[in-house]
């Protein structure tokens, strides 16, 4: 009796952690669909500081996730179904998030975690939106009740996630204040309706905002970066302010002035999504898809790509964004 032999893949595996040439390109399994699954024949990922993280061993993976292949995105077709994963064809064209292993060949999601490509997108734009407009349109408006006319504060606002939150605060009629560290960045910012911006020295940019606001200060701040960043968005949040943090590649710690917290009733609130039980994961889908999906359709929102590296060039791609030369995505393709 013949025995079947286990199905392989190419995949970017952390060797060990460490800069990114620990990134190498080894032969593994491939995943196999079970029920409620969908295997998913990745086209084209994207690289995200939180698999900059992983890789240098500050950022494990989910423990339902593959440890040693990152990637939390993927656009692609579908290769297999598992029993009960919905409506899903062989051949359809899809993308969505996942906790980890879409530096690969294959990536098996939940058939309800997929959202279907529009068919005016490439996969290496679709690649280029599940993370970011996910997360800022989850922060900004799901979380943080963003409407017409709040005046907004963008840190980082030349990432990924930082593009997609200055189409979206455009989208709903609010206005924008970005902050970057390069004035290029805020210019190419602009371009995508950013209303005004700021270089940061010193991480100090508390003092500008309060003057473009007429004293007022900002009703939202969507924050990229943390460390002391924190220290001045409360600083220029207006009263009843709302603070969300989402990244924390300035570092986890900051000061506080608890009193303008009281005093101004303010609202700090922390995310993330790459650890949300499967069912939150189903529904910001799901907004997405109804919410999201169809500005995409109709060129009212756009992915940004900064630059495209092959997936055997991962660690080259890694050291483009820690470099921080990215204004929006950096995308891995795979061959068809």
């Amino acid at each position: 009796m013949a025995v079947k032999t286990q199905e392989k893949m190419r995949a970017v595996i952390i060797s060990k952690f460490g800069e990114p040439e620990v990134l190498t390109v080894e032969q593994v399994d491939a995943p196999q669909p079970e029920r409620g699954e969908v295997r998913v024949r990745v086209k084209a990922t994207s690289v995200n500081r939180a698999d900059v993280m992983q890789r240098l061993g500050h950022y494990p993976a989910p423990p339902d996730c593959p440890q040693n292949i990152p990637g939390l995105e993927f656009a692609g077709v579908v290769d297999a179904i598992g029993d009960g994963a919905g409506d899903w064809k062989p051949g359809d064209r899809v993308f969505g998030l996942c906790g980890g292993g879409s530096y690969a060949e294959f990536v098996v999601v939940h058939g309800r975690t997929l959202a279907p490509i529009p068919k005016s997108l490439t996969f290496e734009e679709a690649a280029a939106i599940p993370e970011v407009f996910i997360t800022a349109f989850d922060a900004l408006v799901s979380q943080m009740r963003l409407v017409s006319g709040d005046n907004v504060l963008i840190s980082a606002v030349g990432s990924g996630v930082g593009t997609a939150a200055v189409q979206i605060v455009k989208a709903f009629g609010a206005r924008s204040i970005g902050t970057s560290r390069t004035k290029e960045k805020l210019d190419q910012a602009k371009t995508l309706g950013l209303d005004e911006g700021i270089v940061v020295k010193d991480a100090k940019f508390a003092e500008e905002v309060m003057k473009l606001t007429g004293g007022k200060g900002v009703d939202l701040v969507l924050e990229l970066t943390g460390g002391a960043y924190v220290e001045e968005d409360i600083a220029c949040l207006a009263p009843k302010g709302r603070l969300i943090v989402v990244g924390l590649v300035a570092g986890t710690k900051a000061n506080l002035n608890l009193g303008k917290v009281l005093s101004s009733r303010l609202e700090i609130k922390g995310t993330t999504l790459r650890r949300r039980p499967l069912e939150e994961k189903i529904e910001v889908t799901n907004v997405f898809i109804k919410q999201l999906l169809p500005f995409f359709e109709k060129g009212l929102l756009k992915p940004i790509i900064a630059e495209t590296f092959r997936l055997e060039n991962a660690a080259e791609a890694h050291h483009f964004m820690q470099a921080d030369k990215n204004f929006g995505k950096v995308i891995l393709t795979l061959e068809s």
